[in-house]
Parts: C-alpha cells; sequence; structure tokens
C-alpha cells in the first residue's frame, strides 16, 4: 500500500505506522519481560506499516504473525528496497513498448512484467514505459489495410515519442519490448537504427519470462549462398521454423537467387541468451556485406521471416539505409495461404 496518500481523495497525506515486531510492553503483541524494553527503540525490531498491516499484526491475527515471521518479512523487504535504491543514475532506461495484433490475438505487453526483466542491471526511467502501438484495433494482420495503418502509426508515435528522447533527453539508453507480427518489428528495428543504445528483450516460452536465461549449447548460425547469384536476391531467415524454398519461389515467375540464415534446430523458444543474439547479430551483419557485394546495392532484397521478436528487431537496426539494398517483407498468414508481401523498406 502507498503510506504517502490518499487512494480516494489521492491527496498527499502521510498514514504509516511505526510498528514494534516486539512489543514495547512485556504483555503486548510478541511481548518479553526482558527483550521488550531492550528492543523498544531498536531499528531491527521497527517495521513501517499501514494500518490495515499494523491492526492485523497486533490485534486481529497476531498468533499468525510471530516474531520469526516478521523478521522475515522485514529483512526480505528491505533487500528488495537495498537492491533497488542502489542502482545507479547511468542505469536508468527508456522501456519502449511494441505491441499489435498477431492473428486474432492482441498484444498482451505489461509495462510491470517488462520492467522486472531490466532488474538488477538497468531499471526504468518512468513509472509507465513509452507505448508505441494502437490500443483496441479490430483489424488483424491478414488484411491490407493493417499494414498500412500500424506502419504509420509507428512511424508518427517513434517521432513524437522516441525522437525527442534520443535528440534532447539525458538518459540515451532504451529497452525494448515487443510483440507484433515480425514485418513490423523488423520496421521499429530501422527506426532505432544501431546507432543508440538500445537493449532487445525477447519473450520465452519456457519458461515463460522476458529474462535473459543461460544456453551454452547453440551451435552457431550459418549463411547458405545460392549457386546462383544472377537472380532476384532472396532471404530465407529459417530460425524459429524451417521455411522450404518451395514457398518462396511459388510467390515468383522470375529466377530467384536464395540465401538463407539458419541453425542446427530452428524452434520457437532457442534464442535464450543475449550471447546468441549477439551472435545473430554479427551474422546478418555479415550477410549484408556479401549480398551487396554479389548483387549491388540498387537490388531490392525480398525478406521471409520467420524469426524470434528479438532477432526481428536486431535484423532492422543493423539495416544501413544508405549503404544496404532496400528490403521487402513478407509475413505468413494462413488465411492468405502462405507468405505474402506487407511492407517495403
Amino acid at each position: 500500500a502507498k503510506l504517502w496518500r490518499d487512494e480516494l481523495t489521492m491527496n498527499n497525506m502521510n498514514k504509516s505506522y511505526i510498528a514494534h515486531i516486539v512489543s514495547v510492553s512485556s504483555d503486548g503483541p510478541r511481548g518479553d519481560k526482558i527483550r521488550s524494553s531492550l528492543l523498544a527503540k531498536n531499528i531491527n525490531n521497527l517495521m513501517l506499516l499501514c494500518d490495515q498491516c499494523h491492526r492485523r499484526i497486533d490485534k486481529e491475527d497476531v498468533n499468525g504473525n510471530p516474531e520469526d515471521l516478521l523478521i522475515k518479512m522485514k529483512m526480505e523487504h528491505e533487500s528488495r528496497i537495498e537492491l533497488l535504491t542502489s542502482l545507479a543514475p547511468e542505469k536508468k532506461t527508456h522501456v519502449i513498448l511494441y505491441g499489435s495484433n498477431i492473428g486474432n490475438q492482441a498484444s498482451p505487453l505489461s509495462f510491470q512484467i517488462s520492467a522486472q526483466a531490466l532488474l538488477p542491471d538497468k531499471y526504468p526511467a518512468d513509472i509507465h514505459g513509452i507505448e508505441l502501438g494502437i490500443k483496441n484495433s479490430l483489424i488483424n494482420d491478414k488484411e491490407e489495410l493493417f499494414w498500412k495503418m500500424e506502419t504509420e502509426n509507428l512511424e508518427r508515435q517513434f517521432k513524437e515519442k522516441v525522437e525527442p528522447i534520443k535528440i534532447h533527453h539525458p538518459i540515451k539508453s532504451f529497452s525494448v519490448f515487443g510483440l507484433a507480427p515480425q514485418p513490423l518489428l523488423i520496421k521499429l528495428g530501422t527506426l532505432f537504427t544501431d546507432i543508440y543504445e538500445v537493449d532487445v528483450y525477447q519473450r520465452h516460452r519456457e519458461p515463460a519470462t522476458w529474462n535473459w536465461q543461460n544456453n551454452d549449447s547453440f551451435e552457431g548460425f550459418k549463411i547458405i549462398e545460392p549457386n546462383d547469384f544472377s537472380g532476384i536476391p532472396v532471404l530465407n531467415l529459417s530460425l524459429s521454423a524451417t521455411i522450404s524454398n518451395d514457398r518462396i519461389e511459388k510467390l515468383f515467375e522470375s529466377k530467384l537467387s536464395i540465401w538463407t540464415i539458419t541453425h542446427n534446430n530452428p524452434d520457437m523458444d532457442f534464442l535464450k541468451s543475449k550471447s546468441i543474439l549477439s551472435e545473430f547479430k554479427k551474422t546478418c551483419r555479415h550477410f549484408f556485406d556479401i549480398a551487396k557485394a554479389k548483387h549491388g546495392q540498387d537490388c531490392e532484397l525480398h525478406v521471409f521471416p520467420a524469426m524470434p521478436v528479438s532477432a526481428a528487431i536486431e535484423f532492422g537496426r543493423l539495416w544501413m539505409p544508405k549503404a544496404d539494398m532496400k528490403m521487402v517483407i513478407y509475413d505468413q498468414n494462413k488465411s492468405r495461404n502462405g507468405f505474402y508481401q506487407t511492407i517495403n523498406i
């Protein structure tokens, strides 16, 4: 409970009580003939409580709140506060939340859950975070209007809410949490670029958390080059699932040069650690350089992604508008019978 504010009127007030674990009097709650007088003013015996909790431990449920339980509660709370207050100002970061409908499912992004994933390395610069998505949209990603609306909204929201921070705010660190179709996450990454300090987070399925895990068993990414470089350049990103080339080829009448970035075991929850994401970024930067050398800068790169959200954002951040090929991003949708073109970058 907040001890400095009336939740009804929202006026500032002090409604805190200094409670004693061992009562001041020997016949009080958890009192002791010898220790009560000795601990009366000892900070280790004092707790700051609201009126409701104070009455509960001293009157309503004394037996349910023994000394050892209250000491444990006090220690856990003080340890948590000590951690939070020890964080240096340079560890502040702007929390960016970008959610959009994926099929018929709305994004379940939460600032509170996202903020917990920052600790203990970083902590939020404000108490709300910066939301970039469209709330309560009834349009889903199988509709053409969806991509136009979402892209325009993302660009405008970014320009209004994020760019002023990048230019004027003393804190230049951003922590990005995204749950949206992959083309839009790639677009978000291109807006940030790789110039600013950005930490991108991944929502894991098992365990269900935004916190990075340890994974030392990952064997690395591989770039598979096409046999012939004279066709339309295509990138097959088979990371969270395997995309067979025939699913791509049926969309084109012209000759293709299909590049593939993949790994030994594509699945939806492989990207457990920051080190894997870092390795992915190095692989993509290498791909952009060699693909441009083979096809030239003026070609369009057709991108077919099956990748985790953090990888999609970082893929967009690595793309350099003045140096790399323009991109056409595709998305998979069952109601559209497979992949279809969504946005151009």
